[in-house]
């Protein structure tokens, strides 16, 4: 008969785990960030570099069901970093299951508040080599003869469509209210002027506003932000850049095949 863990036991594995000290990193950056109000500082006494903090907030807010980090009016030098209330709550629940672990363990047998912030680290542990990540809940499934088009709104009045064979949605147990990941490589991502006349047959097209631009010998990296806590990376060649007058500030659409966006779901 196998041995339960005790609750000491099963603490120290969360902790020790590659994952779990992957989870611990990300919640401490989140620590840093709301006692500095800064980002750089945030990366910095992390040792991270400014561009690694910026992806890891740009991850746990697209795989939250809200913010949790946003930027802030004001402070010293004109703008800053803040938690958002979810933000709090999340790092507030990551300590209490630290300090309180078998008030925890008690809390995730009776089905109490800590497995909502248990899911949410899970979430930011997930690792893919597609640079946008979002979590979303199927709104629709459109089921054809060979292909189905799955909808799933990520949040914040967004909603990716993606085509999958039937078979998939089979596999993966997608339907209405289900929950599931939707995976776009950032090199799949067409940019676009706000204003262009052009019409295309991308099914998604997804505006907002330049936050980061990074420019490197031959393709940049450009991030969108598409509001309510969301961004899109796409990565684009330096020439494109100044063609679409890209740069912080500047509005600009982003165009995604619904064959191009990958749908999974969590064991």
């Amino acid at each position: 008969m196998a041995r339960k863990s005790s609750p000491a036991r099963a603490t120290l594995g969360l902790a020790a785990s590659q994952n779990g000290r992957r989870a611990k990193g990300r919640i401490e950056l989140l620590e840093r960030i709301a006692e500095t109000g800064s980002i750089s500082a945030a990366a910095r006494a992390q040792g991270l570099s400014y561009k690694a903090a910026w992806e890891a907030v740009e991850t746990m807010n697209n795989l939250s069901c809200e913010s949790l980090v946003e930027r802030a009016a004001g402070g010293r030098h004109g703008g800053g970093t803040a938690l958002t209330v979810r933000g709090r709550e999340v790092v507030a629940g990551f300590r209490r299951m630290e300090d309180i672990y078998r008030r925890f363990l008690a809390a995730m047998q009776a089905g109490g508040e800590f497995d909502e912030f248990l899911q949410s680290l899970w979430r930011f542990n997930m690792r893919t080599s597609a640079r946008n990540e979002f979590l979303g809940r199927v709104g629709a499934v459109n089921t054809g003869a060979v292909n189905d088009e799955v909808t799933l709104d990520i949040g914040a009045g967004i909603e990716l469509v993606a085509i999958i064979t039937h078979g998939s949605t089979l596999n993966l147990g997608l339907r209405k209210g289900s929950e599931a990941y939707a995976l776009v490589k950032a090199p799949w991502v067409i940019l676009t002027s706000a204003d262009s006349p052009l019409k295309t047959s991308a099914r998604n097209r997804l505006c907002g506003v330049v936050s980061r631009c990074q420019e490197g010998a031959v393709n940049a990296e450009v991030v969108l932000d598409l509001g309510g806590g969301k961004s899109l990376v796409a990565i684009v060649t330096n020439e494109s850049i100044r063609q679409l007058g890209l740069k912080p500030g500047a509005t600009a659409c982003a165009l995604i095949k619904a064959s191009h966006i990958i749908l999974a779901v969590a064991h």
